[in-house]
């Protein structure tokens, strides 16, 4: 039987989030133990511990929204042309477009 701890402590066996976060710099040196992280979110402040748990955490793997809003294609009905069809979002003007709030 597995059984999950809520709020337990972190195992030593884990990478560091950062390693993975969208606002890390992370410097490798030739060795294993060379190693520095800043973090973009903490105004550049090295990080000197392996991090477990981010509340401002962005995988790099993801998309950001911004990202998803560039290559987004926008549905429009031109009534007086009487035409629908897609268009992409960034040959919209800008006031054409559905802005959602920036998620880094």
């Amino acid at each position: 039987m597995r059984f999950k701890v809520q709020g337990g402590t972190a195992s030593d066996q884990n990478t560091s989030l950062c390693l993975s976060c969208r606002s890390a710099t992370v410097v490798h040196g030739r060795r294993l133990s060379e190693q520095i992280i800043a973090c973009g979110r903490l105004d550049n402040q090295r990080v000197r511990f392996a991090v477990s748990s981010c509340s401002n955490y962005s995988d790099k793997a993801t998309a950001s929204l911004w990202h998803l809003e560039d290559i987004a294609w926008v549905l429009r009905s031109d009534a007086k042309h009487k035409q629908v069809g897609f268009v992409r979002a960034k040959d919209l003007k800008y006031e054409e477009r559905h802005v959602l709030s920036n998620d880094d």
